[in-house]
């Protein structure tokens, strides 16, 4: 505190001493809240009431409150002007009731410029809304007391333009209240629509909503006020969306050019104010240039759908896409437009696209599919027509013009996708999509003429050895390489389908298809993956064709099996020739592929099939003879051979094969165990495999068919025997394989009894036990996995 000095006058004094206590107040008051503040966080929770906050903050604010209170004040005294209006009207004269409401009008409009000044903008804009309210009771009173023979829509519609222009002028003039404002947009919304349904009008209604939806695009565009551009954005919503489905329904229903004439004209208006309303908002211009997009699209075809014949809609309504497409494409037009209205105009335009692609997708995907998924019977003869070769028939609706339309539909990105556009990120992407989509419509072609069968196959067939020669050219990028491998496999399992019905179609396609498929995979610089893919397809057409031509001979399937052996031995041969060609491995899949489909057609004759079974064994047994392969191919031919003398001991009527498999078996492990001994990283399933494998599987299979015990006692002890050796060796081979025989064997044993069993207990005892043991399961799940874990790395480190 200053002390002020003696020979100060009273008065000053006086003043000085009043600073300095106003000083302390402020200073007291500052303390206070700091102490109150920290006697809060430094005292305890209250015992019971955990940790519970002493003061609970506000649950709403002053300023909420204070709307709160005077939107609910302004409502009050609105409902008791409407009730004195509608309830007290009668008891006053005309001019009681003119000088009531001008009295109270005029107060309420100007009350708000008072508080104003005052700074009570919320006050303010709530008695602003009071004189809104008001005024709209006064233009009901003046229509009851002076103009009650007017028409009602009519004069509302007058009103509503009277109370927008005076509360557009009252809000601005009065420090733009926000009320008055956005009431004023509102009400513009009615005039035009209320003076379109008048029967004194004759406007028509659609385009009384475009031309309110123009006053909100001008409002949009030139209001300063982000409220006022939401709230005609808003109207425009509401006023133009019905105006263009309007438009797009009339020129949809339209019969003649002249009937599309209007309604066309209604459509590109819309457009017109819709790409004016896209030039403010950048977040509102896509939907905005959407819609003008489709608009204009929907515009220019309308008249030509209405002179093209039945089912060529489609292909009216494209060109104006393209041209759109096409304009949206060019620099001039993109650097032109305003942000937004570019990508909002191509989407329209590629949406259009979508449509007519979804249109005339029936038809390619029967064109490709049909075959496959409804194929004909082999050699049944020529089908009369494409639609009927392709397993479907096809509803009128799908004309001659579909491939047009997907022609043109890819022409699009094709053209397109070689400069920027308004997607410039993915110009191969797009290019790729309208190569695919181009050769669909290509290969429709035949089913949207519905060609004959003969000229259908005729057609697909240069068409399908055509890409797949497009991978063997050299100036090919990997994105036509990729677009002509997946177009060309496509059609040629399509193809190979369909021409089924024919046998010198089918002998036709299968040859083109091997020719080109193995040329194409020698000569291909694509890429050692695409040069694989070609492979494998000339080594699945070579087998088909050996296939038809063992059908032509009337061979039986058995036989067939021994004729396709020949294609695993030309690919263990070529293999051989590319052994460190990374194309040579998957030839030799696909010949050993070929290899067990032949397996399968000899399984009804166990001669053949042993036949089969021995010749297998003999290519995998000259593959093994390459370092590369052994480790595969051994095995293979191993359990080939071993498989050969089961079939063989089957068709001899063998009751006891264990006379004929022992004499092999013990050789066989003797040969593994010398194997061993020079190579020591051996694995003892080449080893010890075989030989374990020829006398232990028919032995476990005849035990299982066996009713008498010796048989699985002299079984169950070898496998022990050779379970303990393999422990005792720490051999995995005979561990597992001596484990499971033996296992079976005791299976086999108990099974009656088990059954006995089974049959005795209740019928809810097995549930439940099998419950409570996924129960005891699951609490040790981690457990059991650690178990599982030490079981399998216990037999990796076997041999």
């Amino acid at each position: 505190m200053t002390n002020p000095p003696p020979s100060l006058p009273p008065a000053e004094e006086l003043a000085l001493l009043d600073h300095e206590l106003v000083r302390l107040d402020a200073r007291r008051a500052l303390l206070l809240t700091r102490r109150a503040r920290l006697l809060t966080q430094a005292r305890p929770p209250a015992a019971g009431a955990g940790a519970r906050a002493t003061t609970r903050p506000a649950e709403t604010s002053g300023p909420g409150a204070q709307n709160v209170l005077l939107i609910l004040g302004g409502l009050l005294l609105t409902i008791a002007a409407v009730a004195f209006t509608a309830v007290g009207w009668g008891h006053l004269g005309i001019g009681g009731r003119a000088a009531v409401l001008g009295t109270v009008t005029l107060a309420a409009g100007l009350a708000p410029a008072v508080l104003l000044r005052r700074r009570l903008r919320s006050t303010a804009e709530a008695v602003a809304g009071l004189a809104l309210a008001l005024t709209v009771l006064d233009a009901y009173a003046l229509r009851r007391v002076a103009l009650a023979g007017t028409d009602p829509l009519a004069y509302t519609a007058g009103a509503a333009a009277v109370l927008a222009a005076l509360w557009a002028a009252y809000g601005l003039a009065a420090g733009r209240l926000r009320p008055p404002l956005i009431a004023s947009v509102a009400a513009a919304q009615l005039p035009l629509v209320l003076w379109s349904v008048s029967p004194e009008v004759t406007l028509p209604p659609e385009w009384a909503l475009l031309g309110t939806a123009a006053f909100d695009a001008v409002l949009v565009v030139r209001a300063t006020s982000p409220l006022i551009r939401r709230c005609a954005a808003a109207g425009l919503a509401v006023t133009g969306g019905p105006a263009l489905l309007i438009g797009a329904f009339q020129s949809l229903s339209a019969h003649s050019p002249g009937a599309a004439a209007a309604p066309a004209a209604l459509l590109v208006t819309a457009a017109a104010v819709a790409l004016f309303a896209a030039r403010r908002p950048p977040a509102l211009a896509v939907a905005l240039s959407v819609a003008a997009g489709l608009a204009l699209v929907t515009a220019a075809g309308g008249p030509v759908r209405t002179v093209v014949p039945a089912g060529w809609a489609v292909p009216g309504y494209l060109p104006g896409a393209v041209a759109l497409l096409g304009a949206v494409s060019l620099p001039r037009v993109r650097a032109a437009a305003p942000r937004g209205v570019v990508p909002g105009l191509a989407g329209a335009a590629a949406a259009v696209h979508a449509l007519a692609l979804l249109w005339a997708l029936p038809l390619v995907a029967l064109a490709l599919t049909g075959p496959l998924v409804a194929p004909p019977a082999v050699w049944s003869g020529a089908a009369p027509g494409a639609r009927e070769a392709l397993g479907a028939g096809l509803p009128a609706v799908y004309p001659a013009a579909v491939p047009l339309v997907v022609l043109l539909v890819a022409a699009v990105p094709l053209a397109l996708g070689r400069r920027p556009g308004p997607w410039p990120a993915v110009p191969a992407r797009v290019r790729g999509a309208g190569a695919v989509v181009a050769w669909g419509g290509l290969f429709a072609v035949p089913a949207a003429f519905d060609a004959g069968h003969a000229a259908t196959v005729a057609y697909h067939l240069p068409l399908t050895v055509g890409v797949l020669a497009v991978t063997a050219v050299r100036a090919a990028s990997r994105e036509a390489v990729a677009v002509a491998l997946g177009c060309g496999l496509a059609g040629a399992a399509s193809v190979t389908a369909l021409a089924l019905a024919s046998r010198p179609a089918t002998f036709a396609v299968l040859g083109a298809l091997l020719a080109v498929s193995a040329g194409a995979s020698v000569v291909s610089r694509a890429g050692n993956a695409v040069r694989a893919v070609l492979g494998c397809t000339a080594v699945a057409a070579a087998a088909a064709l050996l296939l038809a031509g063992a059908r032509a001979a009337d061979l039986a399937p058995h036989h067939a099996g021994l004729l396709l052996l020949a294609v695993p031995a030309v690919t263990a041969v070529l293999g051989a020739r590319a052994a460190r060609h990374p194309v040579g491995l998957p030839l030799e899949w696909a010949g050993a592929s070929a290899g067990l489909l032949a397996v399968v057609l000899a399984h009804g004759r166990l001669p053949v099939l042993a036949l089969v079974l021995s010749l297998g064994g003999v290519i995998a047994a000259g593959t093994a003879v390459r370092p590369e392969r052994r480790r595969v191919a051994a095995p293979v031919a191993g359990v080939l051979f071993v498989l050969a003398a089961w079939a063989r001991l089957a068709v001899s009527g063998v009751a006891v094969p264990e006379a004929y498999s022992l004499p092999v078996t013990i050789p066989a492990l003797a040969l593994g165990a010398l194997r061993r001994r020079r190579d020591p990283r051996a694995s003892s399933w080449t080893a010890y495999g075989p030989g374990l494998g020829v006398t232990m599987v028919p032995s476990l299979l005849l035990v299982w068919g066996d009713s008498h015990w010796v048989r699985p006692l002299l079984l169950g002890l070898a496998a022990l025997a050779v379970t303990l050796v393999g422990a005792r060796r720490r051999l995995q081979a005979p561990l597992l394989t001596g484990a499971v025989v033996l296992a079976l064997v005791a299976l086999h044993e108990l099974a009656p009894y088990v059954v006995q069993v089974v049959d005795a207990l209740p019928r809810w005892l097995p549930p439940a036990l099998a419950g409570a043991l996924l129960l005891a399961v699951g609490a040790t799940y981690e457990q059991r996995l650690r178990d599982a874990r030490r079981v399998r790395e216990g037999l990796g480190r076997l041999r």
